[in-house]
């Protein structure tokens, strides 16, 4: 009785780690919606893949493998220090909201509709734990528009500023967010590859506004992050009858920028096996350490490095047909 008192203690009290847990891929084509588009048919189409992210009980962290395809992290892996689970998941909304608007941007651009991206700044998208940005107050999903008064449109705006001061010095950095527009002091530290150049302690993205000709509606519930953005790009397409696929089940991930650049994302091998699991063909993912990754788990999943929207088009195309 006391073993199983001990264990049903174990399974209920939640640890200081989390899990990662792979979920299936699924298909794109249901959360898009395009005015004038439609869902494609025939075989094939664009698959995203998500992470199980959830605090681990006392017994899965002691007994993890117990999962397949599971990855135990420490706490700071998923909430940064003084960071809530709430917190992170209203950051994980956001930017999932971001990569939705950028993916639809960046797809209507590249059929040749005119589509309007207004810089807004430099987006916080990681702070690191102690810098002067963290003891500031500054957090993620936060934009910075000036330093010093002077106006920041984007991130190469914010590195200019910044350099035109040693490190040590005090500088008031504009920063917006959902409350509104506020002025934060951030003395500066020295940067550690450059002793001569301050830095602030943050990790910055274009902050943009995208005005479309046509409505775009993607509805992804309460599936957060930005790593979905290279599926939702590669979908509007076959929405407007571009069948990018040619009969293949091809899953995607990885972060879209303004430029169409992809960056990399995390949880690459709950992902792939989720893209497994789901029967895909090809599995399109941030060329690098990602699709390193990626490849240690695909099996019979065929894994295509990209760095661009255009690349991914390109390998795509050099697929022969289908069914």
């Amino acid at each position: 009785m006391l073993l199983g008192l001990t264990a049903a203690i174990m399974w209920i009290v939640p640890s200081d780690s989390y899990l990662f847990l792979p979920d299936s891929a699924r298909p794109v084509a249901p959360l898009v919606q395009v005015r004038g588009g439609k869902d494609p048919t025939g075989p094939g189409g664009v698959y995203y893949d998500a992470v199980i992210v959830r605090r681990a009980k006392l017994f899965e962290k002691l007994f993890h493998f117990v999962h397949k395809g599971e990855t135990l992290v420490p706490a700071s892996s998923v909430n940064p220090p003084g960071v809530s689970d709430s917190e992170t998941r209203a950051e994980n909304l956001q930017a999932m909201a971001r990569s939705q608007d950028i993916a639809a941007a960046v797809a209507l651009e590249y059929l040749g509709y005119d589509v309007k991206l207004n810089s807004l700044g430099a987006l916080v998208d990681d702070v690191i734990p102690g810098s002067p940005a963290a003891k500031a107050g500054i957090q993620p999903t936060e934009t910075i528009v000036s330093v010093n008064g002077k106006p920041v449109k984007s991130p190469g705006d914010l590195r200019s500023r910044m350099s035109a001061y040693k490190p040590g010095a005090t500088v008031r950095l504009g920063v917006r967010s959902a409350e509104g527009l506020r002025t934060v002091p951030v003395k500066t530290s020295a940067d550690p590859q450059n002793p001569h150049r301050p830095v602030i302690g943050v990790f910055v993205l274009q902050a943009t506004q995208a005005k479309l000709p046509i409505p775009v509606k993607i509805d992804t519930g309460s599936i957060g992050g930005p790593s979905a953005g290279l599926a939702f790009a590669l979908d509007v397409l076959e929405e407007l009858g571009h069948h990018v696929t040619r009969g293949y089940k091809v899953a995607a991930t990885g972060q879209i920028e303004p430029d169409g650049s992809i960056l990399p994302i995390g949880g690459v091998k709950q992902k792939t096996i989720g893209v497994r699991r789901a029967g895909v063909d090809v599995f399109l993912v941030p060329a690098g350490d990602n699709a390193k990754e990626a490849r240690k788990y695909a099996g019979p999943v065929r894994v295509i490095p990209v760095e661009s929207f255009r690349q991914a088009l390109q390998a795509l195309a050099t697929l022969p047909q289908k069914g």
